[in-house]
């Protein structure tokens, strides 16, 4: 164990001694470059190089914005894509209407995606019902957006029950996160 701990602290020193000796020296990226800044280049286009509003060129390097516009991903991490519901319950809540409000809001910026809201249940309560209750908390959530101005041809509608649990254990915990829609882009 003593040998372990050893090793590992060498290995350690010399992997932090390696990435702080190691410097490049790439001529074509000017030092004060910062992430997200861009770099001046006055000789004109480059293949790599972009033409700015002001006339200028220049490269961004390292620049990270997160996920494409109008995308899945870009729905999930700044939207939120879930609403969440009550035991036997369909009607939106508070928090639930404010979810659906920011993705009208979001939907509105992209006027050409189509989105498909998925109901979902807990594992309580038969098929057949729990199709039924998944395809009334899609069909809310369809609704309110409606209301709020999203054209019907844009929102559809599917239900899975039971079938397909966010969370596949049985525990309120689980029960609570797997009674939910869930908002697709098309």
């Amino acid at each position: 164990m003593r040998f372990t701990k050893g090793l590992l602290t060498i290995g350690l020193v010399a992997t932090l001694a390696a990435c702080a000796s190691d410097q490049s020296n790439d001529s074509t990226i000017n030092e004060d470059v910062r992430v997200g800044q861009r770099e001046e280049i006055s000789d004109g286009p480059f293949d790599n190089g972009q033409q700015y509003e002001d006339g200028s060129y220049g490269r961004t390097y390292g620049a990270v914005d997160g996920p494409a516009g109008g995308t899945q991903q870009d729905l999930v991490v700044n939207i939120g894509d879930r609403v969440f519901f009550g035991y036997d319950q369909y009607n939106l809540t508070s928090d639930a209407r404010r979810t659906v409000e920011k993705q009208v809001a979001w939907l509105e910026q992209y006027p050409n995606l189509s989105v498909t809201i998925e109901g979902h249940c807990d594992e309580r309560g038969t098929r057949e019902y729990n199709l039924a209750l998944g395809e009334k908390r899609a069909s809310a959530v369809k609704n309110y957006m409606v209301a709020l101005g999203i054209s019907p041809s844009r929102v559809s509608t599917i239900s899975y029950g039971k079938e397909r649990p966010a969370i596949p254990e049985s525990n309120p915990s689980a029960w609570a996160q797997n009674r939910r829609s869930v908002t697709k882009v098309q």
